[in-house]
């Protein structure tokens, strides 16, 4: 069956228009590029044809190369067969010349496409962008070629190795686009400029072979290897960064045409590569998570959503809100008093100048934004909110204050959503009347940055509340999931047993910063004593009670944090935790640390097994770069990370299957980083089974 097409009209004044049709994003499948080359072909016979436009179908332009054909395309395909002899030698060096004709969207293998064609005509909202580097890959139809001879090199480098789209508007200040137009005037703009190239009015400009905007040679290796220790901070356990920026720099030192052909090769490479594999996994995954059964297909559409109520404004709360003043929701922010309510827009003014900073929003912007939000210290203006979010403290007594306050005031048909990240929601809703309007909304720290967003719900949610929001995660680009009413839901669930672990490693006997190290090392933003301080020990405490309350019988209990709390060590906020922080919240390691560790150690009453250390060790070792040759990825739809949110309980009978486990590496549709167990069978053991079983196998094995 053909995925998608390209078709081909030739107006009176002689330009062909070739348009992309695959939808819904005009994806470029092997299909497509088999007509797109026929068609290109039959435009350069005729003789009534003088030029060519390339646009894409229902405002458009392509979304990329289809990520299907990775699975489904040839597989001796020679190298170069597409960006070398179909889009250089048929398209880039025609005797007619093409011009892109972009609106929409211009990524991947769409910008490549466009990129080939000897002018490109832009609306000024389109994105633009080659974001390859995610699935684990790099651009392999000449976009690591022609980018950094139209943008530059810097700004070439940056827009690959970050995944960074940029808008129309953007992409003509910095030479990508020739020009900016309506999405009415498009055609006919692009027409009339191939139409001038024709008639020498315009530069004839082949990509491929410009070097006005590459700097000289030294400069190049400055800026070279500058990149490649960036990459290699950012993403040590990788080789694609690294693989691009070699490509990059062997099409500048060696020339374009031998660019191509190691951009071709290494393209194919990575294609093959575990990381690719596991990547684009993860990108079906993530696309799947509106996809819920018994959701979708009871025919529901979503409410309008314009009003949002959020009750606190405190990290949290304010992160919550930026994300959808960000979004042009209307939002009103309310606090107990004047003091934490001025607090609370200060922070979400931070937020919003941050994204200034970044260049992620203009001045005019700012305003327009800010001016969405409103204070208040009462419900009075809840009357016409379509959704409450409450983000308070973790205080069951307080949350069912506040949700029974809510149901006095909030119009029949308001949805009532908690960030609580542990707490059961049919208890928060306890003193209310409708339980059916009651969903969670848990957000991560920080709110306005991070993509996940659990949407919880329980027996008596209903189903319309579920799909509004969905929509308003999609509105506000989020990446939902849905899962049900537990202790934890989904990802704390899981990141539940690591910190468990990190505690029993810790009263066995490793050291707090070793950890913490090997697992940054590892690729992990930080480890999980790093963390514990910027979540606040405060937190740490309240969530480790629910669990103990839920499971009694599978929680580890160290009372290293209950130790320090007594000392008034609460983490970053309090200046000290495992780490110690100055007036930079530059954190570095505490001596002191060792008095509270060796107090668990001797309250845990763990006989410290100098073979079990070493094993342990070694446990951790596991997660050094290269050292496990196969990292799977898993999202909440595979079987094995979600397991425990649906009451399963996986268990592994012997030593010999243990070591062929391969599932070290976690990731849930891109939260935050990699949600990683110090070892998934410590894991498994200490929370899903028992803490005598993991201590009897550890020493058995090393046996």
């Amino acid at each position: 069956m053909a995925r998608g097409a390209t078709t081909m009209e030739v107006r009176r004044d002689g330009v062909a228009v070739i348009t992309i049709s695959n939808p819904p994003v005009n994806a470029l499948s092997l299909d497509v590029i088999a007509s797109m080359k026929r068609d290109y072909e039959e435009a350069l016979r005729r003789s009534d044809v003088k030029a060519i436009v390339l646009t894409g179908a229902k405002g458009r332009f392509s979304g990329g190369f289809d990520i299907n054909a990775f699975q489904n395309g040839p597989k001796n395909e020679k190298p170069g067969s597409l960006s070398i002899d179909f889009l250089t030698d048929i398209v880039e060096d025609a005797q007619k010349p093409s011009v892109a004709a972009i609106d929409g969207i211009a990524l991947g293998g769409g910008l490549e496409v466009a990129m080939v064609c000897h002018a490109r005509v832009s609306t000024s909202s389109a994105q633009l962008g080659l974001p390859e580097l995610q699935l684990g890959i790099i651009p392999g139809m000449g976009g690591t070629q022609r980018l950094p001879r139209l943008v530059g090199l810097p700004k070439a480098l940056e827009m690959m190795l970050m995944s960074k789209s940029i808008k129309g508007v953007d992409a003509h200040r910095f030479g990508l686009i020739d020009a900016i137009v309506s999405a009415n005037e498009l055609i006919n703009t692009a027409c009339f400029w191939a139409l001038e190239i024709v008639e020498d009015k315009r530069p004839w400009f082949r990509s491929l072979h410009r070097t006005d905007k590459l700097p000289a040679l030294e400069e190049v290796k400055k800026i070279i290897n500058f990149a490649r220790v960036q990459a290699q901070k950012q993403s040590a356990n990788v080789q694609h960064p690294l693989v691009c920026i070699d490509v990059i720099d062997e099409g500048i030192i060696s020339g374009p045409r031998a660019g191509l052909m190691k951009e071709s090769l290494s393209a194919k490479m990575l294609e093959m590569s575990q990381t690719s594999k596991s990547l684009r996994h993860v990108f079906f995954a993530q696309r799947a998570t509106s996809k819920i059964p018994n959701i979708i297909n009871l025919g529901l559409t979503p409410r309008r959503i314009q009003k949002v109520a959020i009750v606190g404004g405190g990290l949290m709360g304010s992160g919550i809100a930026t994300a959808l003043i960000a979004n042009n929701f209307l939002v009103i922010l309310k606090e107990v008093n004047e003091h934490f309510l001025d607090a609370g827009i200060s922070r979400i003014k931070a937020n919003l100048q941050s994204f200034v900073k970044k260049g992620e929003m203009t001045k005019g912007d700012y305003e327009k934004k800010l001016s969405l939000l409103s204070g208040v210290l009462d419900y009075e203006q809840f009357r016409d909110a379509d959704v409450v979010i409450e983000a308070v403290l973790e205080d069951v007594s307080l949350k069912q204050k506040i949700f029974a306050d809510l149901d006095k005031y909030c119009h029949s048909n308001c949805i009532f959503a908690t960030n609580t990240s542990t707490i059961d929601l049919q208890l928060i809703g306890q003193k209310t009347s409708c339980q059916n309007r009651i969903a969670g909304a848990h957000f991560f720290s920080p709110a306005h940055v991070m993509p996940l967003l659990e949407i919880i719900r329980t027996h008596q949610t209903s189903s319309q509340v579920i799909v509004d929001l969905l929509n308003v995660a999609k509105k506000i680009r989020k990446t939902p999931i849905v899962i049900g009413n537990c202790t934890g839901f989904a990802v704390n669930r899981m990141f539940f047993p690591y910190t468990q672990v990190a505690g029993l490693l810790v009263d066995y006997g490793l050291d707090v910063y070793h950890i913490d190290h090997v697992i940054t090392k590892f690729g992990m933003p930080m480890g999980p004593f790093r963390l514990t301080d910027i979540v606040g020990f405060g937190v740490a405490i309240a969530t480790r009670k629910q669990y103990l309350q839920s499971y009694p019988k599978r929680c580890y209990k160290s009372m290293l944090i209950q130790l320090m709390v007594e000392e008034n060590r609460t983490g970053e906020s309090s200046g000290k935790g495992f780490y110690l922080y100055d007036d930079k919240w530059k954190a570095s390691p505490d001596p002191d640390i060792k008095k509270y560790v060796e107090k668990s150690r001797s309250m845990a009453n763990i006989a410290q097994d100098p073979k079990v250390v070493l094993l342990l060790t070694h446990s951790c070792l596991c997660l050094e770069p290269n050292y496990y040759p196969f990292l799977y990825v898993l999202d909440t739809f595979d079987t094995d990370p979600i397991l425990p949110c649906i009451g399963a309980e996986p268990y592994y009978h012997t030593w010999s299957y243990l070591t062929d486990v391969r599932c070290l590496h976690t990731y849930i549709s891109y939260f935050y980083s990699e949600l990683l167990c110090v070892s998934c069978f410590l894991c498994t053991f200490l929370f899903w089974g028992n803490n005598e079983l993991c201590c009897k196998v550890l020493k058995t094995a090393w046996n």
